[in-house]
């Protein structure tokens, strides 16, 4: 499970910008492209943050939209998952968005 190891790098992330502060809540973008589970996220938190400052802070994420964009047409649309296809037959997709994986924000408490 790489969410362990994904959410213990977050944490250690915002202890060394917070110090020893109580932190109150953390939100997260995980763009749907990440291949990160956010439920798996969730669980690994409430392991990883125990007996630190982050214990018992609430962890909430927004989930960007996975976006592309043909190299063929031209066309810009909405990508559901890793299947980088175009309506137009095309697998020449760049992808422009969801993959993001960030902390987008930290209250102290």
């Amino acid at each position: 499970m790489h969410e362990l190891t994904i959410t213990q790098s977050v944490v250690d992330a915002v202890t060394e910008r917070t110090g020893s502060a109580r932190v109150a809540s953390v939100r997260l973008r995980v763009g749907r492209l990440a291949g990160v589970v956010p439920d798996a996220m969730a669980f690994c938190f409430g392991l990883v943050t125990a007996g630190t400052s982050l214990d018992g802070a609430v962890l909430e994420f927004d989930q960007p939209e996975g976006r592309g964009r043909c190299r063929t047409c031209g066309r810009e649309f909405v990508l559901a998952d890793l299947l980088l296809l175009c309506d137009c037959g095309s697998a020449d997709v760049e992808v422009l968005a969801g993959r993001e994986l960030a902390v987008a924000s930290v209250v102290l408490a």
